[in-house]
């Protein structure tokens, strides 16, 4: 009988996948049917919990096949990430019409990333407050802790090691191990190593030109490539956002959500807090708030429903050189920094959460300057080398913890509700690399405001 029920349960999924692609062939927009998409994933993934249950063998049964649509979507997003970040940051130096500008560029999107995530930290701090989140009141309670195998091998990582040696860390000793992602900083790895390559060129560029403009030439192929093998991925995002929110929905407990309610209505409501701030900053740039976010939903819902900032990347990146104006090296050097740099939900508002909550079961004072201070600086300094591909946060919690010398306990009784939040704080990521590119070229003069400006792009989708 559990064969017939899952049987049933496929044949729905593969009716909502045919509706999904009847609407691809007569042109709907993207947005509207990832927007679908989502929706149907609610609905069969709470259909499946409300019927068999959580840990049903149905359940199980059925999931197993929705997660070759969902999680295979992931790891073709994975296959192909690692690769774009690599191409996109040596092409951004390409791309670049003056070698002078580089500098400029990169010292403002640092300093955009970096500053947001301060100010993000600032909120968590006082989110935590306004909210009166105590972490004794979560270890008193009825919650138990999560144990996480990934999370475990984090605390091993983070527990005996030093700023130095995290800074050290950053470093692509190998990049090629880099690439499969081998290391929680694997990602930055990749950028720093790209960002030499990038250099070492505009080195070549000046005293071999004929070099320099095969390297440009081959690289510009790749890149074609890349970005074709991504257009082709990034057509069954409708079809992965089905699965993951099917799978989302099926899986989660809603009864833990309840008992720690508090705490994910204080994320949330930080994380809208925080949006609000990005668009008072664009809207104090002249430049249009509410078009941005027209503009950057399909970027948004990518980064909500996969819960990774990395599997964003190509519609970040297309959203802001297609609708924004922002020039293309810009943009590819902006949208990837962004992933493992800043991270305004994941390694802002979280682990500052986290730390003020944290900071009563070791008798330490949260209201003391000295202490919130030393969070504030902490928090931006471990956001450095976060993860972009899942699990980040918990990463930087740990780090910012550690570094402040208090007990990591609420990062495990915490992570039962963690995919809730993480959906949120991954959309606030993405916005965040965003406005990096979008102030780097206004202030070097390169953003075309007419482009962002211009209501008729903010209807016209990016086909893929």
């Amino acid at each position: 009988m559990n064969s017939l029920y899952v049987i049933l349960n496929i044949i729905i999924l593969l009716l909502c996948i045919g509706i999904l692609y009847v609407m691809q062939k007569k042109k709907v927009t993207f947005t509207k049917r990832v927007f679908l998409a989502m929706g149907f994933g609610i609905l069969i993934g709470g259909f499946i919990q409300i019927v068999y249950g959580i840990s049903s063998k149905v359940t199980d049964q059925t999931l197993d096949w929705y997660n070759i649509v969902g999680t295979g979507y992931m790891q073709l997003l994975q296959m192909i990430v690692m690769p774009l970040i690599l191409v996109s940051i040596i092409v951004s130096f390409t791309k670049m019409q003056k070698s002078n500008k580089i500098g400029k560029i990169g010292i403002r999107v640092l300093g955009v990333l970096l500053g947001t995530t301060a100010i993000a930290a600032i909120l968590g701090i006082i989110t935590a407050f306004a909210f009166g989140l105590n972490g004794k009141d979560f270890v008193s309670g009825s919650v138990a802790p999560v144990h996480d195998a990934e999370l475990e091998s984090g605390i091993k990582t983070v527990q005996h090691v030093t700023f130095p040696q995290q800074l050290l860390s950053l470093l692509p000793a190998n990049p090629f191990a880099d690439l499969t992602g081998s290391r929680d900083t694997s990602t930055i790895a990749i950028v720093i190593f790209a960002v030499i390559v990038g250099i070492a060129f505009l080195s070549v560029k000046r005293s071999h030109e004929k070099q320099a403009d095969l390297f440009v030439k081959m690289l510009d192929a790749v890149y074609a490539v890349i970005m074709r093998i991504v257009d082709i991925v990034i057509e069954l995002t409708p079809f992965g956002v089905l699965g993951l929110m099917a799978n989302m929905m099926a899986t989660s407990d809603f009864g833990i959500i309840t008992d720690l309610g508090k705490y994910v209505i204080a994320i949330y409501a930080a994380v809208f807090v925080m949006f609000i701030i990005h668009l008072l900053f664009l809207s104090f740039a002249k430049l249009n708030p509410f078009l941005y976010i027209k503009k950057a939903m399909p970027a948004f819902i990518m980064g909500f429903t996969s819960r990774s900032i990395a599997s964003a990347l190509p519609l970040s990146v297309k959203a802001q050189t297609e609708k924004m104006g922002v020039p293309e090296g810009t943009a590819n050097f902006a949208a990837t920094l962004g992933i493992s740099i800043g991270q305004n939900g994941c390694a802002g508002i979280f682990p500052a959460v986290l730390v003020i909550m944290s900071a009563p079961l070791a008798g330490v004072d949260p209201l003391s300057l000295k202490f919130l201070i030393s969070v504030v600086v902490v928090v931006v300094i471990g956001s450095l080398g976060v993860s972009g591909m899942g699990g980040g946060a918990q990463f930087a919690a740990l780090i910012d913890l550690t570094m402040l010398n208090l007990p990591i306990t609420l990062v495990g009784l915490l992570l039962a509700v963690d995919p809730i939040i993480d959906m949120i704080r991954t959309s606030l990521n993405v916005s965040d690399g965003m406005l990096a590119g979008i102030f780097a070229s206004r202030a070097t003069g390169d953003l075309d405001k007419d482009v962002f400006n211009s209501s008729e792009e903010a209807i016209k989708e990016v086909h893929v």
